[in-house]
């Protein structure tokens, strides 16, 4: 007998191996003639050299569905053990086709909705992707995903995830720690998606390696990212010059996509959002993809769908009554320019039409 060690790295052993490691019980009782042992991050094999040939394949296998779909249950290692050929395992890791990507529970991530799905086909067919909508229709989640399942294709070889640090209307003052601990709260809902889609130690093991890197938009002057998979979210609250220097960091093989909401603009009253602004300049250059979400593409409680709606309306509504109220101000304004031609026409008893001539360019102001 002959005898192999497989070691087990940035995986969580309790979902790889299952509860009470049910899931090396049912592969050693698939090969009775060899002995599968499980110590810690540690599998040992010991067996025939084909048996164990077999066996190792298998396993390899397994580990590579874990590090794809994040979990392995008493079913995937019935279909690996039933699988007679490379074809036979190919089909399945086979994916349906609307899936992104399978969360580090096993559960499924897809688009949701059509305009989801649209992003997800723009991204692929472009290099750059803008994408604006209110709250909650899965702008920021559909993003990371799509990230990490460039990063597990070896599409890409790191993800790089910013957003602008600014408060939301609030003056928060002094934060207490380091660097990370001031930045991480701003980036907090970058980190709950990720935890949603990788295993922990998987996710640390990235970061700790910088092959995941979640950073202020600040830290990324002087980079060329290539290679990457780049995602600037929250772009709405960047500053034209911001948002410039961040697509200029653009290297040739990297994937970007810029997410905002126009309708969230934290910045100073004055401070035009550079999001907006790139936009317009940039529309008519080539290559770059446009995606708009809607109320209808809200996919958390049916009540932010109500109130993104009810918000849009009361925007609306507010924008008609100040040109109105514009419209009226200019009206006011006629009529005293007529008035004050009538009493200038009494004074000196000219045509209406001459008086019209003489007056001086800037005659409003005088009114």
């Amino acid at each position: 007998m002959v005898e192999k060690i497989i070691t087990l790295e940035n995986m969580s052993l309790v979902d790889f191996l299952g509860p009470d490691n049910q899931n090396i019980r049912q592969l050693a009782a698939a090969f009775p003639g060899s002995k599968i042992i499980s110590r810690g991050n540690e599998i040992k094999i010991q067996g025939q050299p084909a048996v164990i040939s077999r066996i190792n394949d298998l396993l390899s296998s397994l580990i590579e569905h874990y590090h794809q779909y994040g979990q392995i249950t008493d079913k995937t290692v019935n279909q690996y053990l039933s699988a007679t050929s490379e074809e036979a395992e190919g089909r399945v890791l086979a994916a349906s086709p609307d899936v992104i990507l399978f969360g580090a529970k096993g559960g499924v991530i897809k688009a949701k909705t059509p305009n989801q799905q649209k992003l997800v086909d723009t991204v692929m067919t472009h290099d750059l992707t803008f994408t604006l909508g209110p709250a909650g229709t899965g702008k920021t989640y559909i993003s990371v995903a799509l990230a990490v399942r460039a990063l597990k294709n070896k599409e890409v070889k790191k993800i790089i995830i910013s957003r602008p640090v600014v408060e939301a209307g609030e003056s928060l003052g002094f934060l207490p720690g380091d660097m990370k601990d001031k930045v991480d709260p701003y980036l907090r809902p970058i980190y709950d998606a990720l935890e949603d889609m990788i295993p922990a130690e998987k996710l640390k093991f990235y970061q700790e390696n910088k092959i995941i890197e979640i950073a202020p938009l600040a830290y990324m002057r002087g980079r060329t990212l290539n290679n990457a998979f780049v995602l600037l979210d929250e772009a709405q609250n960047t500053t034209p010059s911001q948002i410039k220097m961040f697509l200029t960091r653009m290297g040739p093989t990297a994937k970007v996509m810029v997410n905002g909401d126009r309708s969230q603009i934290d910045l100073p009253t004055r401070q035009k959002s550079g999001l907006m602004q790139a936009m317009d300049i940039l529309k008519n250059v080539q290559g770059i993809g446009y995606v708009e979400m809607t109320s209808e593409d809200v996919v958390r409680h049916r009540l932010v769908k109500e109130i993104v709606e009810a918000y849009d309306k009361f925007d609306t509504e507010e924008m008609t009554r100040q040109g109105q109220s514009n419209g009226a101000n200019g009206l006011r304004r006629d009529e005293r320019h007529e008035r004050r031609l009538r009493e200038l026409q009494q004074e000196a008893d000219l045509p209406l039409q001459e008086l019209e001539t003489d007056l001086p360019v800037n005659h409003e102001q005088a009114l």
